[in-house]
């Protein structure tokens, strides 16, 4: 088993974050974040409650106004790991985010009243004020950046945004792209019909974040270790990762497009689907379904929405879920990450995509709970690392 040794560093402040005061730390109990792949990542802090020694009138973390809404906070663990004669050192943040409300439950036994705060990662920021707007002769990758801008600063954003200049830049006599919903709500849209992904996810620096619009990555990471049962002392997962192969999951899309000049129907082929396979039997397309939206779409628009479609069905045929202990995993599972799975069998054993990761941390305890995906049975290597 691993010699890990577990810290949590938690930052808040109204702007920029910085570290927490010694006495809300201490009142600390517990707290839990989520992270997910393409939803909104949330976190939830309880602390204990007493009252200000010189003012019995109220508690002391609600007179201080650190833990109300909007204040900005940052989660960051550091995992010190000793494996034999090697040590490695994971510090990655869990969340930047924003409080949105919190909940007071007084108590009238002595130390048993508590604060609870909940909150959202700060790509809510980008989704609090309903907007119209015009945007002509930009690509969707310019009117990305352009929206980005105005929050980089305030939320140390480095922005990656892939170009679709090559791809399709309408000109004002041919479209003209409008806004009507938030910045966000409206960044998804673009990247929707892009077949791409958005998400605002912490850097490696507390308060730095990195916006990514583009195609999705799904890649290997050599680092994140195997997750294992039945494999005597290399089995680190507390209980039974439970496996749920769904055919219906899969939709094979049928889509056409108009020919401007003769009002023709021309057919969308599926394409080949994007992205690492990582089961040799992919689940098999047992339902149909029509886009009627591409008919008037830009030819690569249409193969675009089509190809999104195809593959984001089929990527949940297969989920998993379970739970480790964090000191006997020994790591800190990234979610938009693959990772092994070995002990179970051929069938489900083998690489998944990290859709979702819940960190449970309390006092002398730290479990995490997760949801694979892949898109079918069957592993596409026959031996996993470590």
């Amino acid at each position: 088993m691993p010699d890990s040794d577990i810290r949590l560093k938690l930052m808040i402040g109204s702007t920029i974050p910085t570290p927490a005061p010694y006495e809300v730390i201490d009142a600390l109990i517990d707290l839990e974040v989520t992270q997910q792949d393409r939803d909104r990542s949330a976190f939830q802090m309880t602390f204990s409650l007493s009252k200000e020694l010189k003012n019995f009138s109220d508690y002391w973390l609600l007179q201080k106004d650190i833990l109300n809404p909007p204040n900005r906070v940052v989660i960051q663990i550091i995992v010190n790991v000793k494996v034999g004669v090697s040590r490695s050192i994971q510090s990655p943040i869990l969340i930047d985010g924003i409080i949105t409300d919190h909940q007071i439950a007084p108590s009238n036994q002595p130390g048993e009243s508590r604060l609870i705060v909940t909150g959202e990662d700060i790509s809510l920021m980008l989704d609090l004020e309903d907007k119209n707007e015009t945007y002509l002769n930009l690509s969707d990758s310019r009117i990305v950046k352009q929206i980005l801008q105005k929050y980089k600063v305030k939320y140390g954003l480095t922005l990656d945004v892939q170009d679709t200049t090559k791809d399709f830049a309408p000109k004002k006599e041919e479209q003209i792209t409008t806004q009507q919903s938030t910045d966000l709500q409206f960044i998804q849209k673009l990247a929707l019909r892009n077949s791409f992904i958005f998400e605002i996810k912490p850097d490696k620096t507390p308060g730095k974040n990195i916006a990514y619009w583009g195609e999705e990555k799904k890649k290997v990471t050599p680092y994140q270790p195997a997750l294992s049962m039945n494999m005597g002392a290399f089995t680190n997962v507390d209980s039974s990762i439970n496996f749920n192969f769904n055919a219906l999951e899969s939709i094979k899309p049928q889509a056409s497009i108009s020919d401007e000049k003769t009002g023709t129907s021309i057919s969308i082929q599926v394409p080949k689907l994007p992205g690492q396979a990582l089961a040799n039997k992919p689940a098999k397309s047992l339902r149909t379904e029509v886009l009627r939206s591409t008919n008037k779409l830009e030819k690569i628009l249409a193969q675009k929405e089509t190809e999104l479609l195809a593959s984001r069905s089929q990527e949940n045929a297969v989920t998993a879920s379970g739970e480790v202990d964090t000191v006997r995993y020994g790591y800190v599972l990234e979610v938009r990450q693959l990772v092994g799975v070995r002990g179970v069998g051929k069938t489900y054993g083998g690489y998944y995509y990290v859709k979702q990761v819940t960190h449970r941390i309390k006092r002398g305890e730290y479990k995490q709970s997760f949801t694979l995906k892949r898109e079918g049975q069957g592993a596409t290597i026959q031996m996993l690392k470590v």
